[in-house]
């Protein structure tokens, strides 16, 4: 199975769309079975004549005989989630970096999400985008259908909290300089991003440690780098979120590429 990995090309949808990947079905049809890790993205795949299960944090993908479209959207993952797939298939997937998939929908919380993209034209459009087989054609398909569902929203208040959240401000005192409690802070933080702002701001110190490692010497310039309280703490929680020790997790996890995977 073929995977590539693009970032948007548009400079709108670089500020709000990570990037996106696509699987596409060739002459080596092996199973395929990975870990993918904790991250503060909204995800969306959609997926061309497969069947689909998912029990607990392992998914499985297997070709269907009948043809069909699974729209898959996660919004919120806080631990390893282990994917097998049994044939090669046909698929796309995109991640919105935190609040860009509001700039692309109605919804205004994250609870909404999911019901909109069900209802909308995307399912229709992905459908067109699958039974293309030029990739190229297939990313100025896509860039141009997410162009024309852009709308700018004023995000402002949050995008400042997630600011915050990236900080070394505990969440006392960044609900403290919004003129919030701490209660309504997580539940803003919950409303738009999907998780409470101690989740969101630990997964995200976890994200920015991978993407430093190969910049820093040890675990515990890489603690202090990424605003850990210390070595301890850092490993504490990147065992909670990969349930592996860092250092396993460095010498197992290819974190130059695009998508951080533990292939299986």
């Amino acid at each position: 199975m073929k995977i590539n990995f693009y970032k948007p090309n548009h400079p709108i949808l670089k500020k709000y769309i990570e990037g996106y990947y696509f699987m596409a079905k060739d002459d080596n049809d092996e199973p395929l079975k990975y870990c993918t890790f904790p991250d503060n993205y909204f995800i969306i795949s959609a997926c061309q004549n497969i069947t689909f299960s998912r029990e607990n944090n392992t998914i499985e993908i297997d070709c269907s005989e009948e043809e069909n479209l699974i729209i898959d959207f996660v919004s919120r993952c806080n631990s390893p989630v282990e994917v097998h797939y049994k044939k090669s298939i046909n698929e796309v997937t995109v991640y919105f970096k935190p609040l860009g998939i509001y700039h692309f929908f109605e919804a205004n919380e994250a609870q909404f999400l999911q019901d909109e993209i069900i209802s909308s034209d995307f399912e229709e459009f992905m459908k067109n985008i699958l039974n293309e087989t030029d990739q190229k054609i297939q990313i100025e398909k896509l860039e141009n259908y997410w162009l024309s569902k852009f709308q700018e929203k004023d995000l402002e208040k949050i995008e400042k909290i997630i600011e915050d959240l990236d900080s070394d401000l505990n969440i006392e005192k960044i609900a403290k300089k919004h003129q919030i409690s701490r209660q309504y802070l997580n539940k803003i933080s919950t409303k738009y991003l999907g998780k409470p702002a101690s989740e969101f701001r630990k997964i995200q110190r976890f994200r920015n440690s991978v993407n430093q490692n190969k910049n820093v010497k040890n675990l515990t310039e890489l603690s202090y780098e990424n605003l850990f309280y210390d070595q301890s703490h850092f490993i504490k929680d990147f065992k909670d979120l990969t349930k592996i020790q860092p250092r396993k997790f460095f010498e197992k996890v290819n974190t130059e590429q695009k998508n951080i995977w533990l292939f299986i």
